[in-house]
């Protein structure tokens, strides 16, 4: 074979990973509007206002028959939602892994989520047990999705391209987000110009989120490829085996597994301020949707160049040190929160603004730290590990926040019990011996880490 035949296939098989690559971006462009715009910012605060008005004269509603207080069933909606997916995702990624046919699991996920998405568009008058179903079922689908969108990240790109390809597809979805809130603004604010109410003008920026995931997910469906392997016994088995097995290897990696708990925890922080912060604003605040959207916007923007920032901070004073001094800034921020003065929009502008600029560096940073801590040819199971503690293991977090605000009737207090995740975390990561795990990984030592 020629030397310019051997060129021609390595440009061609580079053409074709950068096509999948662009395709793969799409995913997170396509469902990330679902985090902002429905999660984030509309569905808590309609959703616990459709509660209120099915409740009793006490201020209950009864689920099942189970006496919960109106505004906290968001909160426990988004706990079922996430408990769920714990027991979902790990058929769906052992399936996947079974029997390479990750595409069609992919496409039912996203359209489901898609479709129960845009079925919030009938959630209106007292329907609050159908916005909970469709909440936690989208929740779900958006979870299980998300476990197989990863899991071709592998496949599309080689080692040295890796956190590039990872990037770029986490500024699509901030991205995306941004532009749909933006649009969302138009028939909210000029609700009245189109001659909706303002409930239904939220109800058509529910609907439109599910539109965009649904059209958006084509993209990545045509361009990714499966990855045939041959399949054998039951995959949901093989699933929870699979886990467990790993879950028992990490016992022989301590400091490995000790990391894991302390990203589980303070994460499950985190997870539940992005889900419950619009909710806070609009109930105990006293503010507008349209400053929610604009606080959520500020959010996105700033989530982008604090990543960058912390990801400078990293390389000067390493990422465990970066991390547990953001740690610090999301309890002082939660504390802040705390004393925020109801109907004041700056303030809690000024409270987005922390938000955002710890966002994303926490969550990347952890990512990255974690990918030194995992030894060679198991990355696979122990990045699976690392899925279900960030995306099946944030219930803790909701419930207590729920909990709090059913036994106190404070959202106030509600919001500060959620400092206890990030005081926690921040104890036991910083226990954690992190150029030891490195070395009991097999792996070479950074000289900043």
């Amino acid at each position: 074979m020629s030397t310019d035949t051997v060129r021609a296939g390595a440009a061609d098989e580079a053409a074709e990973r950068r096509r999948e690559q662009r395709g793969w971006y799409f995913y997170d462009w396509a469902c990330s509007v679902y985090s902002t715009s429905v999660l984030t910012v509309f569905l808590g605060p309609y959703l616990t206002a459709v509660a209120k008005h099915a409740a009793d004269a006490d201020g209950f509603v009864h689920p099942l028959g189970v006496p919960v207080r109106a505004g906290s069933f968001f909160a426990y909606a988004v706990s079922a939602s996430v408990i769920l997916s714990i027991v979902v995702m790990p058929m769906a990624g052992a399936a996947a892994d079974r029997t390479g046919r990750k595409k069609p699991l992919l496409a039912a996920a996203a359209y489901l989520g898609a479709a129960a998405t845009t079925g919030m568009f009938f959630l209106d008058g007292d329907r609050y047990l159908l916005g909970g179903l469709l909440l936690i079922v989208a929740n779900a689908s958006l979870a299980v999705s998300m476990v197989l969108y990863n899991s071709y990240l592998p496949q599309i790109a080689p080692p040295e391209e890796r956190d590039a390809v990872s990037s770029r597809g986490w500024a699509f979805g901030y991205a995306a987000g941004s532009v749909v809130l933006v649009a969302n603004l138009v028939p909210f604010t000029a609700h009245d110009s189109f001659g909706v109410s303002e409930s239904t003008a939220v109800r058509i920026c529910l609907a439109s989120a599910g539109v965009w995931w649904g059209a958006f997910t084509l993209v990545p469906l045509k361009r990714l490829r499966d990855r045939h392997t041959p399949s054998a016994g039951r995959a949901s088995a093989h699933g929870w085996r699979q886990l467990a097995a790993t879950v028992r290897d990490m016992r022989r990696q301590p400091l490995t597994l000790s990391f894991l708990l302390a990203y589980l925890i303070y994460n499950d922080g985190i997870q539940t301020v992005i889900s419950q912060a619009s909710v806070y604003g609009s109930e105990e605040l006293g503010l507008s949707q349209s400053t929610l959207i604009t606080a959520v916007l500020l959010v996105q923007v700033l989530a982008v160049g604090g990543a960058l920032g912390m990801g400078r901070l990293a390389r000067t004073y390493g990422a465990k040190r970066t991390i547990l001094g953001s740690l610090v800034a999301w309890t002082l921020t939660l504390a802040a929160g705390y004393f925020l003065p109801a109907g004041a929009p700056v303030w809690f502008f000024v409270l987005a603004a922390g938000i955002g600029l710890v966002l994303g560096g926490s969550q990347a940073l952890s990512r990255s730290l974690f990918s030194h801590l995992v030894p060679s040819g198991k990355e696979a199971e122990y990045f699976s590990a690392y899925e279900m503690s960030d995306r099946g293991m944030s219930w803790l977090g909701p419930l207590l926040f729920g909990l709090t605000y059913q036994l106190t009737g404070s959202y106030r207090d509600a919001i500060i019990s959620l400092v206890v995740f990030f005081v926690i975390g921040f104890v036991l990561l910083a226990r954690v011996q992190v150029r030891q795990a490195i070395r009991d990984a097999g792996n070479p030592v950074p000289e900043m880490v």
